[in-house]
């Protein structure tokens, strides 16, 4: 008798720009991959107008997207995020018990409040969740709560590093399901095209030919009462920067208290004609921006993984990414704009030649090769 031939039915949980880069070439994988049922879930900043509505860049790259989620509140209180984090678990909860046998495996990525909610809420429902990135510590960011929940809370855990495979296995107090992969955004470096100078320009209407700094900064959210002093400090520092440089600017995130950081931008930045604010460059674009960029400044996951493999050095600011693995091009830096200023102007003009410790290569391919191996195991055979 022939076995019944099925495909590893797979969900995969997207709700911002940042997990949606860093998703690509996994999800380019999956849809090149007969063996699986890819449906992409869409949900937070993807589906807010405010921030971009990101959902469209989810389609540009000729992704369907599955199920669209609104969940997301617009402001960004303490009790606004509190109020986001029930909300899209009440809609979670509504999702999952709809399709609670319609997935095999879910991917879930990082440590995002939205990304928690969504997780925890299909707990009750026995959804098997694919966890990437787990077991990384930043310490200037609530984050690790939520990180560390969804690591609790899933059945494969892929991380980037083995120090991280080795907090996934005390966190959950196994190291059964946990893989050493490496970061699966870094294959985007070797495979997509990125904007060219012309197209940049074209597109977003700035000269990557000037030499630039890119800048990411999201709040420290564990540390809110000082976002007033430490955010002059930083326009400060970004003000005298302009002299010299041109500097390209992403907006913060939905964390706690973005909207004061994008409220200070607007009142002491804006108009200044060396100075670009962008809500997003979708992955084409912001990486385009960091290759040509003298410097990575901020304090954004992005300098930590990817910019070692530009060759650029990061200046990151603050402590959110505080006791998180960087490689060697990773420099730290307090809330003072003279620091900033005195550090960035002297790597600005040196280029990282070492490694990237979150480079091991073929990770998206080590991960579906884990996943398709065991659900056989299990009983669901595929098309190879």
């Amino acid at each position: 008798m022939t076995q019944k031939t099925e495909k590893i039915k797979v969900g995969l949980l997207t709700s911002s720009r940042a997990d949606f880069g860093i998703y690509l070439p996994l999800l380019k994988k999956l849809y090149g991959d007969d063996g699986f049922n890819l449906s992409i879930i869409a949900f937070g900043t993807h589906l807010s107008r405010y921030h971009g509505y990101t959902l469209n860049q989810i389609e540009a790259q000729g992704f369907e997207v599955s199920h669209k989620i609104e969940s997301l509140l617009l402001t960004d209180t303490r009790g606004s995020i509190s109020s986001s984090v029930a909300l899209t678990g009440l809609k979670f909860a509504d999702f999952w018990n709809e399709h609670q046998d319609s997935f095999n495996v879910v991917f879930c990525l990082g440590d995002r409040f939205e990304m928690y909610a969504a997780v925890l809420a299909g707990v009750p429902f026995g959804i098997k969740f694919a966890h990437i990135h787990g077991g990384e510590t930043t310490l200037g960011a609530i984050d690790n709560v939520y990180r560390h929940c969804i690591s609790l809370a899933s059945y494969w855990h892929f991380t980037s590093a083995q120090p991280f495979s080795e907090r996934v296995a005390e966190i959950i107090g196994s190291d059964e399901n946990v893989f050493n992969v490496g970061s699966i955004s870094l294959e985007n470096l070797l495979n997509m095209r990125l904007l060219s100078e012309e197209q940049f320009e074209e597109k977003f209407g700035i000269d990557l030919n000037i030499p630039s700094i890119l800048i990411t900064y999201h709040p420290e959210t564990t540390g809110i009462s000082k976002i007033k002093e430490q955010t002059k400090e930083m326009i400060d520092a970004f003000l005298s920067l302009a002299e010299n440089y041109q500097l390209i600017i992403t907006m913060p995130n939905t964390d706690t208290e973005g909207s004061f950081i994008r409220e200070q931008y607007e009142a002491r930045i804006k108009g200044n004609k060396r100075i670009f604010l962008k809500e997003n460059f979708g992955t084409l674009g912001y990486f385009a921006a960091m290759k040509k960029a003298k410097l990575v400044l901020g304090n954004s996951s992005s300098g930590i993984i990817e910019a070692a493999s530009f060759g650029k050095y990061v200046v990151n600011i603050g402590m959110r990414q505080e006791g998180r693995l960087g490689s060697q091009n990773l420099i730290h830096v307090d809330f003072s704009a003279t620091e900033i200023v005195k550090t960035v102007i002297n790597f600005a003009t040196q280029s990282y030649q070492g490694d990237n410790v979150f480079d091991q290569g073929a990770s998206s391919k080590k991960i579906l090769e884990i996943i398709k191996t065991d659900c056989k195991n299990k009983g669901i055979d595929y098309n190879n």
